[in-house]
């Protein structure tokens, strides 16, 4: 099973569990041992997942933090726990603080159980940094973070290919908050960048006013096109594909190309890539069923292909990363996954997809 797939089934038990899971150590039992667990990690072996570890600190004797993590008999990470719901602000890890700077761990965790904030010493050695490098919420994360977060496990760790890539992930997440905050209303410094740029007058209240608002409708009119304009090239690059492989076109329902809004509301961005492996599939399940009956319905960490729009019919699953694509097919003969260097690799794989369609259509 992959790190994503251990994910998603921790992600549904807390969200059948997490009203229910009141304390720390609740927490810590049903939803941080077997994140740590997922990670590849051995919870049950004392000498790799060390619980209440106790290291003195100046007049500081005896406090613990909760969990440290071994790696070639050397503390590597440090957890730190809260309850479900807890303010995970930096200035509520004081233990995390203060055993970062005494032992050998180059990473400090916190968490409640459900998000996750990854700290480390960018800013000082040895003196862990007040703001995370990385966060990763098991409620609401993409194929981007699982990537990330591939990085801490126990076969992958290593403790300069992370340093080297957390400035930059650090300073990208405090960017974006940035960037996001501009959106939802644009600062006078942007207003006034911008305005220079196409108005040669005097920057007057008056004019400030007007260029805000017109900054603000700017920015959201040019985030639609580019999301139209990617949408209408998946689109055509998939009517493409099924032309050059020989597979006559078939008619399809197309859909209304999706508002910034839609598209930032769940947090789902669907890819040119599933969409044009959307009508590629629809293009080999065309000899058995129509092809209106064949649907895609996207998820943060892949993108199901359902025939009837029925999660209990499912033909396909895209796990497309940023690194590597693959197709996980549901055969009568069981689940069949095959990684592609490119979507159109998808019709060599056509004999299954309609062995997947044909037993829900018999």
């Amino acid at each position: 099973m992959d790190l994503i797939d251990r994910l998603q089934d921790l992600a549904a038990r807390i969200k059948r569990q997490k009203d229910t899971v009141s304390t720390e150590e609740a927490a810590k039992t049903a939803f941080v041992l077997p994140f740590i667990q997922s990670l590849g990690y051995d919870v049950f072996n004392p000498s790799e997942v060390i619980p209440e570890l106790t290291a003195d600190h100046g007049v500081k004797k005896g406090e613990k933090v909760d969990y440290g993590i071994k790696q070639d008999g050397q503390i590597v990470i440090l957890v730190e726990c809260k309850p479900v719901g807890a303010d995970l602000a930096a200035k509520h890890a004081g233990q995390l603080f203060r055993y970062f700077s005494v032992t050998d761990a180059r990473f400090g965790v916190l968490t409640d159980g459900v998000k996750y904030l990854f700290f480390t010493d960018l800013d000082r050695p040895n003196q862990m940094d007040q703001r995370p490098f990385f966060e990763f919420d098991l409620l609401d994360f993409g194929a981007q973070e699982v990537e990330e977060l591939k990085k801490f496990t126990k076969t992958s760790f290593d403790i300069d290919t992370i340093v080297s890539t957390a400035s930059n992930l650090k300073y990208h997440r405090a960017l974006m908050v940035e960037i996001e905050k501009e959106f939802d209303g644009p600062t006078e410094d942007l207003v006034k960048i911008l305005t220079g740029r196409v108005y040669s007058g005097r920057f007057t209240q008056q004019v400030k006013e007007q260029f805000t608002e017109l900054t603000q409708r700017a920015l959201e009119d040019f985030v639609r096109e580019k999301v139209n304009a990617r949408l209408k090239s998946a689109l055509d690059t998939g009517s493409h594909a099924k032309i050059e492989s020989g597979v006559p076109k078939t008619p399809v329902v197309q859909s209304e190309p999706v508002s910034v809004e839609q598209e930032q509301g769940d947090g789902i961005v669907t890819t040119e890539e599933e969409i044009a492996a959307h009508r590629i599939i629809q293009a080999i399940g065309a000899e058995y069923v129509d092809v209106e009956r064949i649907v895609m319905r996207d998820a943060k960490s892949y993108c199901a292909i359902l025939l009837d729009d029925n999660n209990r019919k499912p033909i396909c699953r895209l796990i497309f990363l940023k690194t590597k694509m693959s197709v996980l097919v549901f055969s009568p003969d069981g689940e069949k996954r095959k990684d592609i260097s490119k979507v159109s690799d998808i019709y060599t794989m056509k004999e299954d997809v309609l062995a997947a369609i044909s037993q829900y259509n018999s």
